[in-house]
C-alpha cells in the first residue's frame, strides 16, 4: 500500500513533468522558509509561479483543491514573500494549483492557472 506521502511525492513528480512540458522552468522544488513550504516554484516567461500540489488516491475524498483553504492560502503567500525578497525577484507572480486524483495505475492531473490571489 502506497502511503499518503509517497503519494504526494508521485503527485509532485508528475506535476513537475506536466509544466516541463508547457516550458516551464523549475526553479526550486520542495523549498522552505522556516516550517513554510513551497511545492514547486517555476518560472513561465518573465512570470514566477508558485505552484501548490495536491492529491488524491480515488475519488471517495473531497476534490483536491478543496484543501487549498484560506489558511492555507496565507501560509502559501508567506513563504511565497519570503522567496521573493531572497531571490530579489521583481517581476509579476503568479498563483497556480495543480490537483491529481490517482484511479489504480491511471491518473487524472489539472492545473488552475491564477488559482488565488494574494491578499492586501
Amino acid at each position: 500500500m502506497v502511503s499518503t506521502r509517497e503519494i504526494g511525492e508521485i503527485a509532485e513528480g508528475l506535476a513537475q513533468q506536466h509544466l516541463l512540458k508547457l516550458g516551464y522552468k523549475i526553479k526550486e522544488t520542495n523549498w522552505y522558509h522556516g516550517h513554510l513550504e513551497l511545492d514547486i516554484i517555476a518560472q513561465d516567461g518573465d512570470e514566477l509561479v508558485i505552484v501548490e500540489v495536491k492529491s488524491r488516491n480515488g475519488i471517495r475524498y473531497e476534490h483536491p483543491s478543496e484543501a487549498v483553504t484560506n489558511g492555507k492560502i496565507k501560509r502559501i503567500v508567506e513563504a511565497a514573500d519570503a522567496y521573493i525578497l531572497e531571490k530579489d525577484w521583481e517581476n509579476e507572480t503568479r498563483f497556480d494549483v495543480i490537483t491529481v486524483i490517482f484511479f489504480g495505475q491511471n491518473h487524472e492531473l489539472e492545473h488552475f492557472k491564477d488559482a488565488f490571489y494574494p491578499t492586501m
